[in-house]
């Protein structure tokens, strides 16, 4: 039987990363999120430090996230996180997301479970801004947990009849270190120009990514309102989606 290859990460939540409602923004999560990945990666011999000097770098592809509480400020935050599987040119990395028991002396778990999140990856060669598969590169060998989590995917449709369009141009501060605009500021604009009422209540969030956004591009945020919850859809000047978001609310 395999041994179960897992990887923990503890931090402290900053005040400057939460909300009016002192709970952690949703694009500040997926900032974590990604900051776990990549620590990984790097410790596992694959990560950006390892990829950038031969023209490759991992994006994000597809975002799924099931959070049952928010943390607030100064409250320490364990990711756990895993490979689940490294296939047709897409890595899956699966996250738990636990925040300390109040009382661990008279409950059985020193944590308690927050969140779950499933993220596919993949390498893309910076050049010719195209996918390449690398998984049968020794580097990547001996990475695999195997363990799934069950989340069904949500499709995402074209917007027909908006409640709401809002524009954005890509500006310096959205730039990452690949050369396209970041991940997370895909989540942030779409946040601000529209934000559901998740407070107190079980909240996914799902992002699929289509196509990068470079330097001096507008895109523009369509949302439609529903009830239970907002989707969300960024076109730029071509009318090509490059990002499409969900944010669906439970009790």
């Amino acid at each position: 039987m395999p041994m179960a290859k897992k990887y923990n990460y503890e931090y402290e939540i900053k005040y400057q990363e939460v909300d009016g409602k002192k709970k952690l923004r949703l694009f500040n999560l997926e900032n974590y999120l990604l900051e776990v990945a990549g620590t990984v990666a790097d410790e596992l011999g694959f990560g950006i430090k390892t990829l950038h000097p031969r023209g490759l770098t991992w994006i994000l592809t597809r975002l799924s996230v099931e959070m049952y509480e928010l943390p607030a400020p100064c409250q320490k935050v364990r990711f756990e996180t895993w490979i689940e599987s490294n296939a047709h040119m897409l890595s899956t990395r699966n996250f738990r997301i636990y925040k300390p028991n109040p009382d661990p002396s008279g409950r059985e778990n020193e944590w308690i479970l927050i969140g779950q999140c499933k993220s596919v990856w993949a390498v893309l060669d910076m050049q010719k801004r195209e996918i390449v598969n690398c998984f049968d590169d020794p580097i990547f060998a001996d990475c695999i947990d195997g363990e799934v989590i069950e989340m069904a995917r949500v499709r995402m449709t074209t917007i027909p009849e908006p409640t709401g369009v809002a524009p954005h141009k890509v500006v310096y501060s959205d730039i990452d270190y690949n050369g396209h605009c970041n991940s997370c500021q895909y989540l942030k604009t779409m946040t601000d120009a529209y934000l559901p009422d998740y407070y107190g209540k079980k909240v996914r969030l799902d992002i699929n990514y289509s196509k990068e956004a470079m330097l001096g591009e507008t895109l523009q945020t369509y949302y439609l309102t529903t009830e239970d919850g907002v989707q969300y859809q960024q076109k730029n000047e071509n009318g090509e989606t490059s990002c499409s978001a969900k944010i669906t609310i439970s009790c």
